[in-house]
């Protein structure tokens, strides 16, 4: 009998481990493999750029085996009120959208709504037999086109290869073409129909043939399309109801409430003289206060504000394997297939590219401190994050700030973080 009660309390003992080791631990309980000494030149590093005017604020936060290390807010949320920026600031996170997407597209792909290989011209048939651009003349946007080799799949759409390209931050081709169009770039508000802007997409030429090389686009909106069109949700209730409800990511929106303003983080550029100057409310195209401005053409690749806190929430999910606090999300085997390479050829000359994320070769683990296997990515305003499997490590890096000549702070702290970790 006493045999039994020892089995039965270990078995409590490890699954009560087990739940607890899903969540991040907030308790001050030291980290015995991380030195908090060499940790800690994180501030200097921020403070000292903070005081030379070369950013304004700053928030990092790092989780380790689960457990919180480090979470600070340094500077300022908004400098000319002198508002210091508190650790759970509200960030634009711009391209931080995208992985959710991604997630949300597995989350169907998961449900047997989809296959990867499958073309998306299944769900939006302005997809299928789609061109490619042959010639470009500047001149007047005009073009020639030549048949796709073959359509566009779910798989390409979320390695960026299948032949998209970006507004007005795209190709000098792509940019102008899709401008002419009246194709939103996802960044900032638009007053339109995501459905009807992906459909008119659809009609436009592919800059390449599709899978033949990687290119920074539009991919993402477009699954965040398919998402409402399969799910038929709105891509903001789809989102929360399976993925910032149950892992408790309060603070993620596409609708920032009015409520929450007040901790949404100042956005700033560079002037020539490398200044750092308030974002205007017509800078590029994109006012500022659009978390705020109520909208319905939800951006699948730019559109989300979060924290850092809820962002690592989302990354230790995924460093769990699919779950967390006992809401699991994905399948270990999908997040495998999300955080592993999917390209005959590398995006550039040092990473590769998953289902979402880009990924750390062996090539570039061998000259930087991230483990072969991490994956990352950031947004347009100036915010970073990455996951370490081998590490088991979750780090962010957020400001908002672009352009940001003084950005090598990003790297500093990095170096950092991992020359304070005794393993």
């Amino acid at each position: 009998m006493k045999t039994i009660s020892i089995f039965l309390a270990t078995v409590l003992s490890c699954a009560s481990f087990s739940l607890c080791a899903q969540v991040i631990n907030t308790n001050s309980r030291p980290d015995p493999s991380v030195d908090y000494t060499k940790l800690g030149r994180i501030d200097s590093i921020i403070n000292d750029c903070v005081a030379k005017n070369q950013v304004n604020g700053v928030v990092t936060l790092v989780v380790k085996d689960n457990q919180l290390i480090q979470w600070k807010g340094y500077g300022y949320l908004d400098k000319d009120s002198k508002k210091p920026m508190p650790k759970d600031a509200i960030f634009r996170i711009m391209s931080q959208t995208k992985a959710i997407t991604a997630t949300g597209i597995m989350i169907l792909y998961e449900q047997g709504k989809l296959y990867l290989d499958e073309p998306i011209g299944d769900f939006i048939p302005e997809f299928k037999n789609q061109r490619v651009l042959d010639k470009f003349n500047p001149a007047d946007s005009s073009y020639t086109t030549v048949p796709a080799k073959r359509n566009i799949t779910f798989r390409d759409l979320l390695t960026h290869t299948s032949g998209l390209d970006y507004t007005d931050i795209g190709t000098p081709a792509g940019n102008a073409i899709y401008t002419k169009a009246k194709i939103p770039s996802g960044l900032g508000y638009f007053d339109a129909s995501l459905l009807d802007r992906m459909k008119a997409l659809g009609k436009l030429p592919l800059m390449f043939q599709p899978g033949e090389k990687w290119q920074y686009s539009l991919a993402s909106d477009l699954l965040g399309c398919l998402i409402e069109v399969i799910s038929k949700q709105n891509l903001e209730d789809f989102l929360h109801d399976n993925i910032f409800g149950p892992l408790g990511m309060k603070d993620t929106y596409f609708n920032l409430p009015q409520s929450k303003a007040s901790r949404l983080a100042t956005v700033y550029t560079e002037d020539s003289l490398h200044n750092v100057i308030k974002w205007s409310h017509t800078f590029r195209h994109i006012d500022p206060d659009y978390p705020l401005m109520k909208k319905s053409y939800f951006s699948g690749g730019a559109g989300l504000s979060s924290t850092a806190w809820d962002y690592a929430i989302f990354m230790q999910m995924m460093l769990n394997g699919g779950i967390y606090n006992s809401h699991r999300i994905l399948s270990p085997r999908t997040v495998q297939l999300m955080t592993s390479n999917q390209l005959d050829f590398t995006y550039n000359p040092m990473d590769n590219f998953g289902l979402g994320f880009g990924i750390t070769s062996v090539k570039s683990a061998a000259r930087n401190p991230r483990n072969a296997g991490s994956f990352a990515w950031g947004g347009y305003y100036g915010t970073s994050y990455w996951a370490d499997p081998k590490a088991h490590m979750v780090c962010l890096i957020m400001t908002q700030q672009t352009p940001d000549s003084h950005g090598d702070f990003f790297q500093k702290v990095e170096d950092v973080i991992y020359s304070s970790l005794d393993k």
